[in-house]
């Protein structure tokens, strides 16, 4: 197995997919961290189509003064990973503002050089910081079925 960190956080989707691959550098939370380096960024298992359109809706609005990648998608709901480890990010500091257009919350956490896995690793999530490792063995993540995406 890949050598990764051994703390992760869950974040619901599509915010994670943000992160991997939009910009989105600040994790909103209603509690700080001490926590800093390098963590597991794991996509929680759960997701409604209300988070989903919030993000898209986000995505849209933060674009009128963000450049993207050219061509940038946001995957189908259904073909987003969702119950396990995606990638990883570095947790550079924890704020209670920022200027970021990602910042929305009573503290965020910066966040900066996200690398996506290859393919995601099946694991249960926790709340706050956990060692992913200790919910290796799971039923399999949610399988996604459709290949319809939302260009930005």
């Amino acid at each position: 197995m890949i050598d990764l960190p051994e703390l992760a956080l869950s974040v619901r989707q599509p915010w994670t997919w943000s992160i991997m691959h939009a910009g989105k550098d600040i994790e909103n939370r209603d509690w700080p961290t001490r926590v800093r380096g390098r963590i597991c960024l794991h996509a929680a298992k759960g997701m409604t189509r209300d988070e989903y359109e919030d993000c898209l809706d986000t995505l849209h609005g933060i674009s009128l003064g963000h450049h993207f990648p050219p061509r940038l998608t946001l995957p189908a709901f259904d073909k987003l990973d969702r119950g396990g480890i995606v990638g990883t990010v570095d947790i550079t500091d924890c704020v209670s503002a920022s200027k970021s257009p990602w910042f929305f919350g009573r503290y965020g956490f910066v966040l900066r050089n996200p690398e996506p896995l290859p393919e995601m690793i099946p694991v249960k999530g926790a709340l706050g910081f956990f060692r992913w490792r200790d919910n290796l063995n799971v039923a399999p993540a949610a399988k996604p079925i459709s290949a319809q995406g939302s260009l930005l």
